[in-house]
């Protein structure tokens, strides 16, 4: 398991939300549980003096499940290694991102309830799809499930606006579930009077969006301003979004 936090003046942002859903994954893998290790060691990493001298940070922490026998069965006395990673982030993090430039990756994301919602580390569609974005030089790529339903893009949601409504991908067979994501839906999109729904979506949808934007948990949330021949210069609800994430700095 892995999860990537985004760290202010020191301090790692939304930990609780992460610590969830590493709880979850761990669950679903059978992992031996080491959260409170895995919080004890975020602490020790969030109070190295290096974290404090910089505005932004990203700290990754991966739980591995350690050594064992050859073969794919895990050893049932191996002891996790939790591994933490820390780097500076020249990019102001409190200032929302300038509008990206999307492609549609033609690698399609498995089905796998089992491993669906959780961030697992075999990421090999993520890097795949990541390949496709680099040959076509954009910004992200959509990435979709085996009946070309929209899941999100390779690194974070999709969401887009319709009819004054907020509409993202329901995720039942693949895809993660975002710390963002989740904050969108259940505080920041009610706090600005925004109805929200999960449900199935297709990229015929988007050509009838008012707005599209993604979210992820560096970004917070980033507008799109194009896909293909689809352009969108409305990006009022993102912006009202960054806004709250802006108001929990504060």
């Amino acid at each position: 398991m892995f999860e990537t936090l985004l760290v202010y003046h020191g301090k790692p942002l939304y930990t609780e939300l992460h610590l969830e859903r590493m709880a979850q994954g761990l669950r679903a893998l059978a992992l031996p549980d080491c959260l409170e290790a895995v919080q004890q060691q975020l602490a020790s990493a969030a109070g190295e003096s290096v974290l404090a001298k910089c505005p932004w940070a990203v700290l990754r922490v991966s739980v591995i499940r350690g050594p064992g026998l050859r073969g794919y069965a895990p050893s049932v006395t191996s002891s996790p290694r939790i591994l933490i990673s820390v780097a500076r982030l020249d990019r102001d993090c409190g200032q929302i991102a300038t509008a990206a430039s999307l492609c549609v990756a033609t690698v399609r994301l498995s089905s796998q309830p089992l491993l669906a919602h959780i961030k697992h580390l075999n990421r090999l569609e993520q890097v795949l799809a990541a390949a496709q974005t680099q040959a076509y030089d954009a910004d992200e790529c959509i990435v979709m499930d085996q009946a070309n339903h929209l899941t999100s893009v390779a690194a974070g949601n999709l969401f887009l606006v319709r009819h004054g409504e907020l509409l993202t991908p329901k995720l039942i067979d693949c895809g993660v579930l975002g710390t963002r994501r989740r904050l969108i839906i259940e505080k920041w999109a009610p706090a600005i009077g925004l109805r929200i729904r999960e449900t199935i979506l297709t990229l015929a949808d988007l050509q009838t969006a008012e707005e599209v934007f993604y979210s992820n948990s560096l970004q917070t949330v980033r507008p799109v301003g194009r896909l293909s021949e689809m352009y969108w210069d409305n990006h009022n609800v993102c912006n009202a979004l960054f806004q709250r994430f802006q108001d929990d700095l504060a």
